[in-house]
């Protein structure tokens, strides 16, 4: 088949219009196209008068060779690249261990399907609960003001991304077309085939919640196994003559695991697993990271700004955006995670903490646009120089929004208006805050560092000039959002092992290797990938293929 990019109709067209375009820019009769399927479809709203969507296709005709020839110097066609996922190996009947992965998230569910796929059987060990009852403890913080630190957003199956907007989108190289299998393997999972094309394909929390189901029933067809709440508390490191291997770990409840190959796929949030691994001297540093608030405005409003009168086709849905500022005092601040029609929720993992992140259902149809406005800091910004300096960082920060938020995990919040002119919020406006438990007004001013609060403080207005309305005075932040990324790296080696723990396999966004449902997923893919070659070669006694 063949690829023809930048086709563009406009977003009113009927169905036959898609084929009547192929034909005539390919110059072909219409009985020489056997026919065509839509790869990619996106659209172009910067004349929101004339909006165009934009497709990409494959086409099967039948003078391939032909075509070809004819549009050689036409950059915009070309064959179509083979996207099917190639398997590394097979594992032998006389596999000697199991890999284990610790953590069943986007990253760990896709390191231990592949593996279970292969046949390596591996054993995943996730501290939190599965997911419907982790959707329970959840309700519990949003609804009761109680939080369970083992069951939350951040800890249980599925991970972080679970209770998100379920973007499916990245901007990382993958030139061995993972994220294809990652959003395949989406689809037989239950989620809608739209993904496979859609510009920025999203799932939302319902649908994600009983794909991620499907997903640890494939595993354990296949001989894996899935044990929840089961925290590793340690690892066992053996020295030896090449340096240091893993040999297994050990659980809160005292339970050793033997095997030579462990998948850490943590998340960003397992504060206490990172400080449990720096002390056994794993290697790890300090990376950068962002900070800020969650910003709400009505939808509608975002919708007017970025689809003219186009907002509300069925085609388009919710609008969202990105934006980004450089501030006078050399800080980057920017839009993160944006959630159309969705609701700003209640993400902390440690008791006396706020954190703030977005969510939204496959609908998007809250009242209320969502995103985080967020600024860049780097190492040299934290409080000490170890590579755990930025989680006390974080620490301080939501320990803070804690306390301003009234000490029962409600949220400090803030009108536009009020941030911007330096002065505390006493009431609300046109935007009624989605956050739960509940959102108590004051004054930002003191839950970031000084740096992030006059950077901000620049980019609104900057921002507004981008998309009229987006510093309304009755708009809401709401504080804090820290968990943007994981403050530091588990550093690994082009074999994907620690640099100095062999065996041992830093993975997803935890170990600082992601950003995200889709990226975390590929790096799952990968790190798979690299225990199965690993253990294939030493079943057959040879270095790693």
């Amino acid at each position: 088949m063949l690829r023809l990019t930048e086709l563009k109709l406009p977003l009113d067209h009927p169905p036959e219009a898609l084929r009547a375009a192929i034909l005539q820019r390919l110059e072909l009769a219409d009985d020489a196209l056997v026919g065509f399927s839509i790869f990619k479809r996106s659209y172009d709203a910067r004349k929101k008068h004339a909006l165009l969507l934009i497709y990409a296709v494959d086409v099967e005709v039948k003078n391939e060779a032909a075509l070809l020839k004819k549009f050689r110097n036409d950059r915009h066609l070309a064959p179509t690249p083979d996207m099917a996922y190639q398997f590394v190996g097979h594992a032998p009947e006389n596999l000697r261990e199991r890999p284990l992965v610790v953590g069943f998230g986007p990253c760990g569910i896709f390191a231990a399907l592949v593996l279970a796929q292969m046949g390596f059987k591996p054993i995943v060990l996730e501290r939190g609960k599965a997911v419907r009852e982790r959707t329970q403890d959840t309700w519990g913080l949003w609804r009761k003001h109680v939080l369970n630190p083992e069951s939350n957003v951040q800890f249980g199956e599925g991970g972080a991304g679970t209770f998100s907007d379920g973007k499916l989108y990245s901007q990382i190289k993958d030139p061995q077309h993972l994220g294809r299998k990652v959003l395949t393997e989406f689809v037989k999972a239950g989620a809608p085939e739209e993904i496979l094309y859609v510009a920025k394909p999203h799932i939302g929390t319902f649908r994600l919640v009983g794909m991620v189901e499907a997903m640890r029933h494939q595993i354990e067809a296949l001989g894996g196994e899935i044990r929840f709440q089961q925290r590793v508390t340690d690892v066992l490191i053996e020295d030896g003559p090449d340096g240091k291997s893993i040999r297994g770990v050990t659980l809160a409840s005292g339970e050793t695991l033997a095997s030579s190959h462990v998948v850490l796929a943590l998340g960003h949030s397992a504060r206490d697993t990172f400080e449990m691994l720096h002390a056994r001297g794993v290697h790890m540093e300090a990376k950068p990271f962002s900070v800020g608030f969650r910003i709400e405005h009505p939808q509608s409003l975002i919708d007017r700004a970025r689809l003219g009168a186009n907002a509300g086709n069925p085609l388009l849905g919710a609008a969202d955006y990105k934006l980004v500022h450089h501030a006078k005092n050399g800080r980057t601040v920017y839009s993160f995670c944006m959630c159309p029609g969705g609701t700003v929720v209640a993400a902390a993992s440690e008791p006396n903490c706020v954190v703030t992140n977005g969510m939204s259902q496959y609908s998007r149809n809250e009242r209320n646009a969502n995103a985080g406005i967020v600024v860049g800091i780097a190492p040299a910004d934290f409080p000490g120089d170890d590579p755990l300096a930025g989680i006390e960082l974080q620490r301080r920060l939501e320990a803070r929004a804690f306390e301003l938020g009234g000490g029962n995990y409600d949220a400090p919040g803030q009108l536009v208006g009020d941030f911007l002119d330096g002065k505390p919020s006493t009431r609300l406006g046109s935007v009624e805050p989605s956050y739960k438990p509940g959102v108590h007004l004051t004054d930002l001013a003191s839950t970031l560092p000084d740096y992030a609060i006059e950077a901000i403080r620049e980019a609104l207005p900057a921002f507004d000039r981008q998309i009229k309305g987006f510093a309304m005075k009755d708009a809401v932040l709401t504080g804090v959002e820290t968990r943007t990324s994981s403050p530091l790296r588990i550093t690994r080696g082009d074999d994907f092992q620690s640099v100095n723990v062999k065996g041992l396999y830093p993975a997803g966004e935890g170990a600082g290797y992601a950003g995200g449902i889709l990226s975390a997923g590929v790096d799952g893919i990968r790190v798979a990938e690299a225990v199965a070659r690993q253990m294939l070669a030493e079943t057959a006694g040879a270095k790693p293929l």
